[in-house]
């Protein structure tokens, strides 16, 4: 498996029009653009940063895992996502070496990306996503 970069962070906010603020008048990002994936409940903010970006996440219902997360922990960082040049080998690489998966197959996330999560039990404690970009 190949690491080729970070690709984002997902931040959880409660509300990306309020939590976009620091991002983008402190620090002076520029929001590039929103979107709305039904199927994991949230609405991302896209904020470039060189070669990464920071990715705001508002949960769209009270039962998404962006709301779960606020709850549990509050704000802040929910995941890391790293880029990858082969998705689907780098999910089999890793189940090989024992690594629990939440998703076994890429599904699609926002920015038409194919995306796969490993469970935070096999990576101390932290969400980390994996990301193929064509």
């Amino acid at each position: 498996m190949k690491l080729l970069r970070i690709d984002h962070l997902g931040v959880a906010v409660n509300n990306i029009d309020e939590g976009k603020n620091f991002w983008t008048d402190i620090l002076g990002l520029k929001l590039t653009a929103t979107e709305t994936v039904e199927a994991q409940k949230t609405t991302t903010a896209f904020l470039p940063v060189g070669e990464s970006e920071v990715e705001l996440l508002e949960s769209t219902t009270e039962d998404g895992p962006v709301a779960k997360f606020i709850e549990k922990k509050g704000q802040g960082i929910q995941h890391v996502a790293f880029a990858v040049d082969n998705i689907e080998e780098a999910l089999q690489e890793l189940k090989d070496k024992g690594i629990q998966l939440i998703d076994q197959q890429p599904r699609i996330g926002a920015g038409g990306a194919k995306i796969a999560f490993l469970h935070p039990k096999a990576t101390s404690g932290v969400l980390v996503e994996l990301c193929q970009r064509d």
